[in-house]
Parts: C-alpha cells; structure tokens; sequence
C-alpha cells in the first residue's frame, strides 16, 4: 500500500488542512487553540500539528524496511548489510499503546520576538506546535534485543525517510539526532498506530519513533536506518540546530531535550466575549519534567487566581483547566496563564531568550476584546 502525496506540486503536507483547525506556517501546519475547545484529553488527527523539515514522503509498506546496523550490535552490521524487520516483524511483536504529548522545540517563537524584542530566525509558531495523541506500536527496545544488542552500546540514532535537508547550499542529509541508549530502552516506542488509526502519512506512516517527555525532534518521522553505536553519535540535529546559543548559554550550545512549561488558553486570538456576563475559560497546561501542579490565572495583569484542574487528567500527558471569569466592563484586556509542574519549575514572566528560538516558557498574554 502506497498512500500519494498532495496534487499541488508546492504542497508539503497530505491532510488537509482545514482553516478552522489548522493554521499554515511555511510549509507547517499549527493546531488552532480555539479547535480544541470541547475535545477530550487527546487532540485528534484533523488538527494535531505538523512539522516536517521537507515534505511528506509516499512509503509503500510492502517494501518498506525498518534497518538497523553499527558497532553496538552483534557482528556490528554495516548500513549496506543491516538487520532488518518488515512491517510484518513488527506487528508480529508484542504492541503497547501509550498516551504521549510532541511538541517543537521551537513551540511559542513568536512570543520571543513580540513579547520580548526578541527575534529569532525559524517557523514563528504561536503555541500550537504541541499535541497528545495515543500512539501504539512496539518498543524500540523489543527491537534492539531482537537486533542483537550489545551491552556496549551507548547512542541510538533514527532516521527518517523523507527528502535530504538542504540549508544555506548545504545537503544535511535525512532528519536523524541521537537519543541516550538509557532512554532507548525506557520508554521509546515505534510506532505504527495514531488515535486508533494507521498512522497517518503526515505524521510518520508507516513507522515513526515516539520519544515521550523529549522535544519533537527526536521523535523522527518515516523511520528506516537505526544506527546503533558504541561511540556517541551527532548529527546537525544535535549539534547546528536544536541546542541553545546565545548570551548566557555555553559556547558550542547546550542540548535541547525536555520541553518546559507552558500554558494555553482554548480560545482564539483576539477573541471576543461579552461584558457583565460570566465567561468560562478554558485551556491547558504542559511540561516535559512531569504532571502539573497548580495553574493560576490572571485577567487584570496584577492578581492571580487558581484555575481549577480537570481530575481526568491527573498525571497525564497534560492538564486541562478552566476558570470563571465576569468582565468588568468592555475594552481590550489581556488573560495570562502560568502553570507549576510537580518539580516545583514554574512560567517565568520572561523567557530566557537564545538565538535559535527554542523553549520559550514565559507567561503568554493573550489579548481579549469585551463588548
């Protein structure tokens, strides 16, 4: 089975991509706030993001292979003689589902620049870059013992099966970053089911890696070679790009892994809501260090109140929340939500900025008009 590309010769993305639920961003497509208002704890397909360094590839999952080689397995294959397994192998394997949030590094950019002055070259996201999904498929540790992995292996490195990255003149190759083999073997799954459904060819069909409470980089899309080394691996995924530069960070960078906190109103920008009459709002709140403590909101810039969290989602992915609000009186006014996880790490006022734009964590203000 082959599923095709979009008609458009420019398109990059298959889905369609309905303004009421999706927004483009140069070739991307982000989740509108306001689309989720009423769902459940998932968001589902027609609106999850898409980030794709290229474009969405057509795979036929009948010749596809998922390939494995390098020194950290046994008699070290090579990328020309690899180990491999067919869609077949791993629907044969034993399958787990989990329920796990993806989110771009580069999530809330934007707000660098008109929050802060900041401005930073990339997709200038508002903040729904982000989503949760349950994603089924096998582990990529059931893989690596079934590969014959070794106990010297140190770095694992997906790769996926689009079209090589090309920046600035230079051929980067395919989208490919190392992950820890500590973290391949806890909780990386590969895989094939998206919401109950096949995977969707936006979204990595016919295989993806699904690295949950890592940033979305390295849950590497249209995986085919898995490099298995007993030498850390890099890639410009983890050395150009997706790391920290600037004032205050270290020289060669600092590597982004974990998303931080966040916080999102499900309502849209510059929404309207009416004067004297209680308002009930709604939205949710994030981070990779763990489950959400505490959510406070604010309406007047100055005194903060709790939100109250949904029960469902204690110890989820993420925490949906809600809070009563009565407009005073009509004129612009501006919500702010500031979330606190269980590690006690907490929205700052300002983030810290970096040159590539990555993990803004600040409290966002989101403009309202009361009539």
């Amino acid at each position: 089975m082959t599923l095709s590309l979009p008609s458009r010769a420019d398109a990059t993305i298959v889905k369609p991509l309905s303004p009421r639920l999706l927004t483009p961003r140069e070739g991307n497509a982000e989740m509108r706030w306001e689309a989720m208002a009423g769902q459940g704890h998932v968001v589902p397909t027609d609106r999850f993001f898409v980030r794709n360094h290229t474009r969405s590839p057509a795979l036929d999952v009948d010749t596809w292979r998922l390939r494995l080689f390098g020194t950290g397995l046994r008699e070290s294959p090579t990328r020309d003689h690899p180990v491999e397994f067919d869609y077949g192998d791993l629907r044969a394997m034993p399958a787990e589902e989990t329920t796990a949030l993806l989110e771009c590094a580069g999530n809330g950019r934007r707000f660098f620049a008109s929050q802060q002055a900041h401005t930073a070259p990339g997709v200038p996201w508002g903040l729904g870059a982000v989503g949760v999904a349950r994603w089924r498929g096998v582990r990529l540790s059931t893989v690596l013992r079934h590969a014959g992995l070794t106990d010297d292996a140190v770095d694992v490195q997906p790769e996926g099966l689009d079209q090589d990255f090309v920046t600035d003149g230079a051929n980067l190759g395919r989208v490919r970053r190392p992950i820890p083999i500590g973290k391949a073997l806890d909780d990386v799954l590969l895989a094939y089911e998206m919401n109950g459904e096949t995977l969707p060819v936006d979204h990595g069909f016919p295989v993806r890696v699904v690295v949950p409470h890592w940033i979305g980089i390295s849950s590497i899309k249209w995986v085919g070679p898995i490099e298995v080394s007993t030498t850390p691996l890099l890639s410009p995924w983890s050395t150009r790009f997706y790391r920290m530069f600037g004032p205050g960070h270290p020289a060669d960078g600092r590597l982004v892994t974990t998303p931080l906190v966040k916080s999102a109103f499900e309502l849209p920008w510059d929404a309207r809501v009416p004067s004297g009459v209680e308002v009930l709002l709604r939205g949710r709140s994030w981070s990779g260090d763990g489950p959400i403590r505490t959510v406070d909101i604010s309406t007047d810039g100055t005194t903060w109140q709790p939100a109250d969290l949904d029960p469902d989602d204690e110890g989820g992915a993420w925490q949906r929340w809600t809070a009563l609000w009565r407009p005073p009186r009509p004129g612009r006014w501006t919500l702010r939500a500031r979330a606190t996880d269980v590690t006690g790490a907490s929205q700052p006022d300002q983030a810290r900025p970096n040159t590539l734009g990555y993990l803004f964590d600040g409290v966002v203000r989101h403009p309202v008009t009361v009539d």
